[in-house]
């Protein structure tokens, strides 16, 4: 074979190997467009691997800083970004933080801390595209209940936030309509603001409810948990039956007596208790519950029966109870009491109110859940 055969064949190997070179570089700079199940399949890939994690966290909570290690270990062994933290405060506590973690590139916002910590970040995220998860470290964690969050394990809830499913939840607004006034016509110290409005997850509620929220001791929640609320309901078992006037989806009012009213966007609280079986989270309607009793602790233990059995499905349809729950659904109702009653929301109080209005928020909020 002669040289120039030689040579001829050396210079196509090298115009072939420059020509794949320039092709890879071609295509690197324009990669084939994914479609369909591949571009989706693409997608889900690059966040798992890339997702950037933000924990807005109630730095007061006991275990807040093993809480913290724990989430920075478990973003490690998941090849994730380092995580974001931003501390909550007694003025600020999460709204704020929570839009700085959107503000800084968040593919999804953790809410560490009790419901008043999940409420704050969740009213800033209404409507944002960025979704919002739960460590659950409060004493009811109503949220994180109904959306079966693990309660007892933070590396399992964090799991959830890691590798969870996106959902669109419903959220509810309650807005006191008028205040608590005095005989002097002045706002009570201890009145709502009027025009107040605050978002809810689970329940909102007006009348024996929400005073035992407000007369729960704080020391003894951190001690004991939920069950400080109901030390602090026994002591108003024997209070007033409210006069109220209640108006469904803008109809006409209905006059009752009741002990409380319960306006629910999902209905499981704590230790076991399901007060609204019908609640469900996305359904695009809020769920009432009219209580009452009479007759002493005997109305009280008729009550509890009762709603231990709406629990298991079961109703009881004689006449003449003394302890009972009725239901209702509504995309918006408006509540008047007369003489006014505390009102709260998702376990927070929002002082005494004589007309409380509430209405739902179908799908406004995306969470990341089981």
């Amino acid at each position: 074979m002669g040289w120039e055969l030689w040579v001829t064949i050396t210079a196509v190997v090298i115009a072939l190997v420059a020509l794949t070179v320039a092709l890879v570089l071609w295509r690197r700079a324009h990669p084939r467009p994914a479609s369909g199940a591949e571009a989706e399949a693409v997608d889900a890939e690059e966040r798992e691997v890339g997702q950037q994690v933000a924990v807005v966290v109630n730095p007061s909570k006991e275990g807040a800083a093993q809480l913290v290690a724990t989430v920075r270990r478990m973003c490690a062994e998941a090849a994730l970004p380092q995580p974001l933290f931003y501390e909550t405060t007694v003025e600020e506590p999460g709204g704020p933080q929570a839009q700085q973690a959107i503000a800084a590139g968040a593919d999804v916002v953790v809410a560490a801390g009790g419901d008043g910590t999940v409420r704050a970040v969740a009213s800033a995220m209404v409507g944002s595209d960025v979704p919002m998860a739960v460590l659950p470290v409060g004493t009811g964690n109503l949220l994180a209940r109904n959306l079966d969050v693990p309660l007892a394990s933070v590396e399992e809830a964090m799991a959830v936030v890691i590798g969870g499913r996106e959902r669109h939840i419903d959220v509810g607004w309650a807005r006191v309509a008028e205040t608590d006034v005095g005989p002097d016509g002045e706002p009570r110290p201890d009145a709502a603001t009027a025009g107040d409005t605050q978002l809810f997850l689970v329940i909102a509620g007006l009348g024996f409810d929400a005073a035992m929220v407000a007369d729960a001791d704080d020391d003894l929640k951190r001690r004991v948990g939920w069950v400080a609320y109901f030390l602090a309901g026994v002591r108003h078992l024997h209070g007033h039956r409210m006069r109220v006037h209640v108006s469904v989806d803008h109809g006409e009012p209905v006059a009752a007596r009741l002990r409380s009213i319960m306006i629910g966007n999902c209905g499981r609280l704590p230790g076991g208790v399901t007060l609204l079986p019908n609640a469900v989270i996305d359904d695009g309607v809020l769920d009432l519950a009219a209580i009452d009793t009479r007759g002493g602790l005997a109305g009280w233990a008729q009550l509890l029966g009762e709603v231990v059995m709406q629990g298991a499905g079961l109703h009881n349809d004689l006449p003449g109870k003394i302890g009972r729950i009725e239901h209702a659904r509504a995309k918006h109702t408006r509540i008047r009491v007369e003489g006014g009653e505390h009102a709260q929301v998702d376990g927070d109080p929002m002082g005494r109110v004589i007309e409380l209005e509430a209405w739902v928020d179908p799908g406004a909020l995306m969470v990341r859940a089981v």
